[in-house]
């Protein structure tokens, strides 16, 4: 599933959004559009330029002003323009969004432990792991097959966009999709072009040992 047609070499950089303030206040955003604090948008312009090293050819974003504005940074130093696309955005999470992580974890006990455990859930009454995936994976790898050989996409989206896109990318089970760990604000995945498909090259990039600090957690 690497959606290619003959081409070869080509990466996908999976970006999550810089700090926002409900992140510090490690507060479910989901689907509401929180914008970046100061210190997220500096997070954006350090990653920005790192990035912008790897000569990116496309970059496409979540339509929500925290991703579409580290996006910005990336666009500023590359001169290339980003595409925006709703199907990126956070998985809508209902009722758990603008509750602290304590408050989801006292509230809804049960259904984050079956989250936890990798049982599909409907997080707050919104969506699963899958839908998000159903939506987010097709959107990134139509514009993967644009890329020249060994070409580079930038994807700026979400921690848990990221992580169940990362997931069926690389064809794992959604069971599996928590074994891979959350992002940090304005770090990145990697996703290589291997012979059977899309392998992972690099995974929480660019600023560690930040905290991850968001939805994924």
């Amino acid at each position: 599933m690497n959606g290619s047609k003959s081409g070869k070499g080509r990466r996908i950089v999976l970006w999550r959004h810089g700090q926002t303030a409900w992140n510090l206040e490690r507060r479910f955003q989901g689907s509401t559009d929180i914008e970046l604090t100061e210190a997220g948008i500096g997070q954006a312009r350090r990653a920005a330029r790192l990035l912008a090293s790897l000569k990116p050819d496309a970059i496409v974003a979540s339509d929500l002003r925290r991703a579409a504005a580290t996006a910005a940074e990336l666009s500023a130093v590359s001169g290339l323009t980003v595409a925006h696309d709703a199907a990126l955005r956070e998985t809508y999470a209902g009722e758990w969004q603008g509750l602290t992580h304590q408050e989801i974890v006292e509230r809804y006990g049960e259904q984050y432990a079956a989250w936890k455990r990798g049982e599909p859930v409907r997080r707050g009454g919104g969506e699963l792991e899958t839908e998000v995936a159903d939506r987010a994976a097709p959107v990134v790898l139509e514009h993967a097959e644009k890329l020249p050989d060994d070409g580079t996409l930038v994807v700026v989206s979400h921690g848990g966009t990221i992580r169940t896109t990362i997931g069926r990318l690389l064809g794992l089970e959604a069971h599996h999709w928590e074994g891979l760990g959350g992002l940090s604000n304005c770090c990145w995945s990697v996703l290589g072009e291997g012979a059977r498909g899309w392998r992972l090259l690099e995974h929480n990039a660019g600023t560690l040992p930040e905290p991850v600090l968001g939805d994924d957690d």
